[in-house]
């Protein structure tokens, strides 16, 4: 009985010695999150536009002949009042002189009539001429006046039409290709196109936006959810090119239409750019960005925080407990790497901006402070972390 007892012991004891315990738990995963800060920031929109040429000038022939001579490069900047083609202007100086001819004789005519009258004014009150007579000189002298008047306006009408023949641009701009050749008739019957000209030191950007969009934010502006924003920035657009960049310079608003397209349902708007060095061309495609509004509780979060998907946009939120949820969230324009959280975020909450892979909503996290790469585009001035 005893080594029966020793041995069921024996056995006892192997069995708790296979029994291990449960192991500890992993720690939560170490996430990098920043703190939400509001913020007064720009509420700014994108919109889709297209470059005008400032001012566009149609060079031309108001004189009909044969044009001689292309007096431009193609391409080249011209300036107001410069001399781009000549056409044969030997009819015009023609017509000149002949008009000058034609002055010269009711002048010598006016001569002739006018001391006529002046000599028979005093003679008709001695009644030593009729009164006939000395009305007849009169009226001929006034007829030569008239005469020599019609020749003076024949002969501006034959310079301007002699000027006509040297063609000059109308402002001062770029010039386009020559759309005729030397040795082509032009200006017979119509006024023929020789080339365009373009001003393009300052450009025009027309861009449009939805009407709903421009209700909601008026709307948003009389209950006081935003505020008007002032300064010379509320008149500032910036232009985005095709490649992403920014245009340095900054434009200006003109005007907004009063009217909806009724096709569209869009507004038309209108920016002036500056371009000094010719860098944009008329015609091409751009994205502008126009400041709106003021919000004074705007979040700046890092763009990678924010997820999207086809319930809307949410960002990943570390609670005092580690917990980890979704919280959808609305946004403004995105500037500079960073996301503008209009509403759906509370002051002192810590968002995740990097470790999505070890995050998940109803899990646990440890948030530590994000340190940006130094490559990463640096926060607005409303954005911190710690």
């Amino acid at each position: 009985m005893a080594g029966a007892a020793a041995l069921a012991g024996a056995l006892s004891g192997c069995g708790g010695g296979d029994s291990k315990a449960a192991p500890p738990a992993p720690p939560p995963p170490e996430v990098g999150v920043v703190t939400a800060t509001p913020g007064r920031a720009d509420l700014t929109i994108e919109l889709p536009g297209r470059l005008e040429a400032f001012r566009v000038a149609q060079v031309r022939a108001r004189a009909a002949g044969i044009l001689q001579k292309r007096l431009f490069t193609e391409g080249s900047d011209v300036k107001a009042g410069q001399p781009l083609f000549e056409i044969d202007a030997a009819p015009y100086r023609a017509a000149l002189a002949s008009a000058q001819a034609q002055l010269a004789r009711a002048e010598a005519n006016l001569l002739q009539a006018q001391a006529l009258a002046e000599r028979y004014a005093p003679l008709a009150k001695t009644q030593a001429v009729s009164q006939q007579d000395a009305l007849s000189a009169q009226a001929a002298a006034q007829q030569a006046r008239a005469d020599v008047a019609a020749g003076k306006a024949a002969v501006q009408t034959a310079q301007i039409n002699l000027g006509y023949a040297t063609v000059t641009s109308p402002i001062a701009g770029r010039s386009g290709r020559a759309l005729v050749t030397e040795g082509a008739l032009v200006g017979q019957g119509e006024a023929t196109p020789l080339a365009i000209v373009q001003q393009i030191d300052k450009l025009y950007v027309n861009f449009t936006q939805p009407a709903a969009e421009v209700m909601r934010m008026r709307a948003a502006l009389a209950n006081g959810q935003l505020q008007r924003a002032a300064g010379k920035e509320a008149a500032q657009v910036r232009v985005v090119l095709d490649d992403g960049s920014v245009y340095p310079q900054p434009g200006r608003l003109l005007f907004s239409d009063l009217s909806v397209d009724a096709g569209t349902g869009q507004i038309t708007l209108r920016a002036e750019l500056p371009n000094p060095q010719g860098q944009l061309l008329p015609g091409l495609y751009v994205r502008v960005r126009l400041v709106q509004a003021e919000v004074a509780d705007g979040i700046w979060v890092p763009q990678q925080s924010i997820s999207r998907s086809a319930m809307g946009d949410s960002v990943l939120v570390v609670g005092e407990d580690g917990t980890v949820s979704a919280r959808p969230v609305k946004l403004g324009a995105p500037q500079g790497g960073m996301a503008l959280v209009l509403s759906g975020l509370k002051t002192g909450e810590k968002v995740v901006a990097d470790g999505f892979q070890k995050a998940r909503a109803g899990g646990k996290a440890r948030p530590v402070p994000w340190a940006p790469a130094a490559s990463a585009p640096a926060a607005p001035a409303s954005a911190a972390s710690r």
